[in-house]
């Protein structure tokens, strides 16, 4: 699959400049991207394999999403790389907290990673894991105004990131998405959706797992493979049946093939550190009762420690019991 400069308009990041085609096979494909866009070889590169063995334990701020349940007009366009959504509203979504800190992220657009079949596709790896697909939500800091401006700072962007497990059943949330696929399948087609989208419901679709991730620094996924981003993986999967992710597997390249594939492999960890956020109420010790119970290490016994009370009503017992 090779993506021809005539479909920048649409790339997944709007304003960049590449001089070359780029692609997922042969000669244009992902082992190659480094011989033109020299930061595809960088230390800190994405996507990565995330082992849960190898992740240290934190508690950060809790990370916040304003602005996203207010119905927004949207529209999908097939760039020839991937579907890619985007909001039709001045007042974008915002995100701030976690390893953000107070640093405030605006929305710019989210797109989809997917594989050939129902066992592949995701970037990120859990464990060696792969998953059929991949959704990024993409933010750029707020205080450098515009993405095209973001994009030369090592902090630009914030990447939300969703993997997804096959259901039995469609997810209702991802309809009106699916629905529209069908009239974006040549490249450089785009439509906006049939009803209004509420982004919370992609991006919050359960607010207890909200904050159960991993993050670390990284990279864009695709050339010019830039060391900007701030990566946020999310371990709760979300479901789609097996006829929804067939439906991206139709839309088409530039040169009129099937897009069945669009995901990096993993690059080297190297010298970085992946974080595992616990949620702080996770790790507030809870409420214990007052027992009276003490295991003694030393003598292996059990010493039972009674409550004053209880021997003070024990004595008044035996004293009527004896006056009787």
């Amino acid at each position: 699959m090779v993506f021809s400069v005539a479909t920048l308009g649409l790339l997944l990041l709007p304003g960049f400049c590449l001089g070359e085609d780029f692609g997922y096979d042969g000669n244009h494909g992902p082992s190659h991207w480094g011989e033109e866009y020299h930061a595809c070889i960088g230390k800190h590169q994405s996507p990565i394999n995330i082992e849960e063995h190898n992740v240290k334990n934190v508690s950060l701020p809790p990370l916040k999403l304003f602005g996203i349940d207010n119905p927004s007009l949207s529209f999908v366009a097939n760039n020839g790389h991937t579907v890619m959504l985007k909001i039709n509203e001045s007042k974008a979504a915002m995100l701030s907290g976690g390893p953000l800190e107070n640093d405030v992220y605006v929305f710019e657009q989210l797109h989809f990673h997917w594989g050939e079949n129902d066992y592949e596709g995701s970037e990120d790896l859990i464990n060696n894991h792969s998953f059929p697909m991949e959704m990024h939500a993409v933010f750029y800091k707020e205080d450098y105004k515009s993405i095209n401006e973001a994009l030369n700072h090592p902090d630009g962007l914030a990447i939300l990131a969703y993997l997804y497990e096959v259901s039995p059943n469609p997810n209702p949330m991802y309809e009106p998405i699916v629905q529209v696929l069908p009239e974006i399948e040549t490249v450089g087609n785009e439509k906006a959706l049939r009803e209004p989208l509420l982004l919370g419901r992609l991006f919050v679709p359960d607010t207890a797992t909200m904050q159960d991730y991993f993050t670390y620094n990284g990279s864009l996924t695709t050339p010019p493979c830039l060391e900007v981003a701030i990566w946020i993986d999310f371990k709760d999967h979300q479901r789609l049946s097996h006829e929804q992710l067939a439906a991206f597997r139709d839309l088409r390249t530039q040169e009129g093939n099937k897009l069945t594939h669009n995901f990096r492999p993993v690059q080297p960890l190297e010298d970085r550190i992946v974080l595992h956020n616990i949620p702080r109420e996770q790790n507030t010790p809870k409420n214990i009762p007052r027992t009276y119970h003490r295991f003694d290490e030393h003598s292996g016994q059990r010493d039972v420690k009674v409550p004053f009370s209880i021997i003070a009503l024990g004595v008044l017992f035996a004293i009527l019991l004896f006056a009787i």
